[in-house]
């Protein structure tokens, strides 16, 4: 580890697409970090399970109910001490669109999008995002293993747009520093040095970090 700890009151951010390990990375880190937690509640969306049936007919549903409970979401972590505290978050409210621009189309995805903005002005901005990416093969292996109801009908196809989506969206991204990782090549559960290269990276506070791929390179 670096010799600057992490300061209190950072909000880090962490991304990716769907099975790729942010919710335990985010709880790992709060804890270590002794910052607070915020995340995502999938569980909790009683759409989801119809969406991955039949997308097209719930897929509006889905999205809005995911929506307003980030904008809840943010909307505790600006009235709370998480921020005098530091605050980890395993999702980022300005993702949102990125699921809802592959979901929906036309009056949907503009009634979707007049919603968004008039939730979005008042979501922070994070100090740091860490976006985790794998390969579909890797992700669709983990969403079987980890077995959760809602993502039995889970098309890989669907998750192939996902993250081709996440891509697109973080090769353009800059409005926080981004901490890349292969988490197919680096083990950040497993493996304590993985870990521990995450937690450098975070001290270092570099406009951008790319750690080191030991199996294969970052698409």
């Amino acid at each position: 580890m670096g010799d600057e700890p992490v300061k209190a009151g950072r909000y880090i951010a962490i991304e990716g697409p769907i099975g790729v390990g942010k919710s335990t990375l985010a709880n790992r880190l709060a804890r270590d970090l002794d910052a607070g937690l915020l995340a995502e509640a999938p569980d909790e969306n009683p759409f989801l399970g119809d969406f991955y049936d039949h997308p097209a007919a719930h897929a509006l549903s889905a999205q809005l109910f995911f929506l307003l409970q980030r904008a809840r979401q943010v909307d505790s972590l600006r009235q709370s001490d998480l921020f005098g505290r530091g605050c980890v978050a395993d999702f980022m409210f300005d993702k949102d669109p990125l699921f809802a621009r592959l979901t929906l189309s036309g009056p949907e995805l503009a009634l979707y999008e007049d919603i968004y903005a008039r939730l979005a002005w008042a979501a922070p901005l994070p100090d740091c995002v860490i976006y985790l990416d794998a390969s579909l093969d890797t992700l669709m292996a983990r969403i079987v293993k980890r077995g959760r109801a809602a993502e039995n009908n889970l098309e890989r196809d669907y998750l192939a747009r996902v993250v081709a989506a996440y891509r697109a969206h973080f090769a353009a991204y800059d409005a926080a520093p981004i901490i890349r990782v292969d988490a197919e090549a680096m083990d950040l559960i497993g493996d304590e040095n993985d870990y521990r290269a995450v937690l450098a990276a975070l001290e270092r506070r570099e406009s951008e970090q790319r750690l080191p791929r030991r199996l294969s390179a970052m698409l």
